[in-house]
């Protein structure tokens, strides 16, 4: 019995030590994890960049080590100066010391030079019963003392130069010149040098003197306030006059080509804080520019260099202690075009005081030597800096100069007339020596029309087929045509040509149509009569024209266009026999005589010793007989066949408005290409 009792008492003293031993333990995990706990809360602070929050959690030596307003301005400069995100600790060991933890952990966080992570360890101790951080500036990273700085260093990468097919450059990273003030030079009549400043570079006055105005500005301080092209001698010398102006050089994009190129090229500027954020984990940074339009924009992610970075320690006397972590810079790959520059400049400069574009194309290998827009801009007016008001002048300009017109699509006249030929040979719907029979200038169906006819501008005498229907661009033989083919069968060869298809090239083209309901019919036969000679519903790209046209040169197979020299497409077949051999070298040879043939509605571009093709076309765009107020378009496409150099052209042209030029659109536009040969 007296065993039984000791028995009982030694279980009960077990019992007691295990639970005390138990308590410690539970205790102490719980203020070990709430130690933990304190240094993860104190990482997700910065995280949230709650730098005056975070102060709260340091201990009062810490405090009394750095005032609040000091810690802010430290870790706020630091993490956001290397845009310290997305940090992240595992924490590997807890010691506990002198009533204190010792936390080790190691710590990830990406920065401008990528991915960095290293070991480190914080104290952890109790003042009144909260827990408190030890802090010291190696929390932020372990080598880090109280009186090192840390830096940022970027290293330039070089942006790719777009070059023409020749290796001459038509965007490049060169010079641009930096415009600026340095207040202690300026006159004694200062409000009168910034109004002058402020006249030649068309920077308001208010912007001006915001600039003057910074905290920073002393006396002596370069103070920027435009940006212009180094080549710009005449306003260089004029702003110079100017007491207190300074003019630097700096580096920029350059588009030595800068309005013949414009809608080609197109142009970069600074990125903005929304292309910033989508474009994160990419190596862009707050100074990147990006491409904003054209080929800047269309080819970005292989010629913009990624500039390269360098994070580290500075100690009190500037020299630099230890490198955290480096990013090496990634130059941009140079993109060749197949672009003729001088070809461009001559092209830009007949058409440069009308609207309208001009298409060149080598028919054999698809590569084309010119795309030219007009009206236009200037590429290099976007990287230097526009005022608002320029911008205003350019984006309301009523001749619409930011408006790219060879990505559009345009109703194309009797440019069209070879098509529907060259579909109703392909079919076996028409015969190139049938004679239609009618006579004159105007004709109808039959009186289910009403009074709605077909006109044509010219009468003629001889046969009405297919060779005198396109010499004399007669309206009539292919209304007829149109409606031999019937609207189910042209239909089915325009779409097999390309329509209503978007056309495989790097700048986004609008799709060429044949009709605008959501069925894509052409209905009605007075619409498949007009569509038959390029009206009714009709539009087409002017480069899937270059590519339907180049069907004519190369026994009926369309060419993929393209604008990479290095391109492995080039001469590659985009549709295989879109017309028979036969249909598309009967089409030919009429192009050949619509030039040859002294009646040959562009006879004016017979050239002696080269043989050219070409086709005429005026577009009425006029909604109804009474509508007076539209315009027209002038069309003419030509190519050459078996030049002595071996360089044939392919060239598809268009201008606005030609109810207003004598001269008829097509020989309008005739006057300008002759220039070229």
């Amino acid at each position: 019995m007296k065993n039984k009792k000791i028995l009982i008492v030694v279980i009960v003293i077990i019992l007691v030590l295990l639970i005390i031993i138990g308590g410690f333990f539970f205790f102490r995990n719980k203020e070990e994890k709430l130690a933990k706990q304190t240094v993860i809360d104190f990482v997700n602070l910065i995280n949230e960049k709650q730098y005056d929050q975070m102060y709260e959690l340091l201990t009062e030596q810490a405090k009394n080590n750095i005032n609040k307003e000091d810690f802010i301005k430290r870790n706020q400069n630091i993490y956001e100066g290397i845009d310290a995100t997305n940090i992240k600790i595992d924490i590997q060991e807890c010691k506990k010391q002198d009533k204190r933890y010792y936390i080790t952990y190691q710590e990830k966080m990406y920065t401008s030079a990528g991915e960095t992570s290293f070991t480190n360890t914080i104290e952890v101790k109790k003042e009144n019963k909260q827990d408190k951080i030890c802090w010291s500036s190696s929390f932020i990273f372990p080598q880090l003392r109280e009186n090192d700085k840390v830096r940022v260093e970027t290293i330039k990468a070089k942006r790719g130069e777009i070059t023409d097919r020749y290796g001459n450059a038509l965007a490049y990273d060169g010079i641009v010149s930096s415009v600026g003030i340095v207040p202690g030079k300026l006159s004694e009549n200062k409000e009168e040098s910034i109004n002058k400043i402020s006249e030649l570079t068309g920077v308001s006055v208010d912007y001006i003197n915001e600039q003057l105005n910074k905290s920073y500005v002393k006396e002596d301080t370069f103070v920027p306030v435009k940006k212009i092209a180094d080549s710009n001698t005449e306003l260089k010398e004029k702003l110079l006059t100017i007491p207190g102006i300074l003019i630097t050089k700096v580096e920029g994009r350059v588009y030595p080509y800068g309005k013949e190129t414009a809608h080609l090229i197109g142009y970069v500027q600074s990125i903005s804080a929304e292309e910033l954020e989508k474009n994160e984990g990419k190596g862009y940074n707050t100074n990147s520019v990006i491409g904003k339009f054209g080929l800047e924009q269309i080819y970005e992610d292989t010629i913009r260099g990624i500039d390269g970075t360098e994070i580290y320690i500075e100690d009190e006397n500037k020299n630099k202690k230890v490198e955290l972590i480096k990013q090496e810079k990634k130059d941009g790959e140079d993109l060749k075009l197949t672009i003729d520059s001088e070809l461009q400049q001559k092209l830009y400069n007949q058409m440069k005081n009308d609207k309208g574009f001009f298409v060149v194309m080598q028919p054999k290998t698809g590569e084309l030597l010119a795309l030219v827009s007009t009206p236009t801009f200037d590429s290099n007016d976007f990287v230097v800096g526009m005022t608002n008001k320029q911008w205003e002048e350019l984006n309301n300009d009523t001749n619409k100069p930011l408006y790219n017109r060879f990505v559009q699509k345009y109703c194309p006249g009797s440019t069209f007339k070879p098509i529907t030929g060259a579909i109703g040979l392909t079919t076996g719907k028409i015969n190139a020596t049938e004679d239609y029979g009618y006579t004159g200038t105007s004709w109808q169906k039959d009186s289910s029309w009403g009074d709605y006819k077909i006109t044509t501008l010219t009468p003629y005498s001889g046969a009405k087929n297919l060779l005198n229907g396109m010499i004399h661009s007669d309206n009539i033989y292919f209304a007829q045509s149109a409606l031999k083919i019937g609207a189910d069968a042209l239909v089915e060869n325009l779409n097999k040509i390309g329509f209503n298809e978007q056309l495989d090239f790097p700048i986004n083209l609008a799709k060429s149509q044949y009709a605008n309901n959501n069925g894509n019919k052409i209905e009605g036969e007075t619409k498949l009569a007009d569509t038959g000679y390029g009206q009714g519903s009709v539009l087409v790209n002017p480069i899937h024209m270059a590519s339907i046209y180049s069907a004519f040169a190369n026994d009926g197979n369309m060419i993929q266009p393209t604008i990479d020299y290095n391109s492995k497409e080039k001469g590659k077949i985009l549709k295989e026999s879109a017309f028979t051999k036969e249909a598309s070298n009967t089409i030919k040879e009429s192009l050949i005589q619509v030039v040859e043939n002294s009646e040959g509605t562009a006879h004016d571009m017979q050239i002696s010793g080269t043989t050219i093709a070409g086709k005429t076309g005026t577009a009425e765009l006029k909604t109804s007989s009474e509508d007076t107020e539209s315009g027209t378009l002038g069309w003419f496409n030509c190519f050459t066949i078996n030049r002595s150099d071996g360089e044939d052209l392919l060239i598809v042209s268009m201008v606005e408005n030609t109810q207003d030029n004598s001269q008829g659109g097509s020989h309008y536009l005739i006057k300008k290409i002759r220039n070229l040969f």
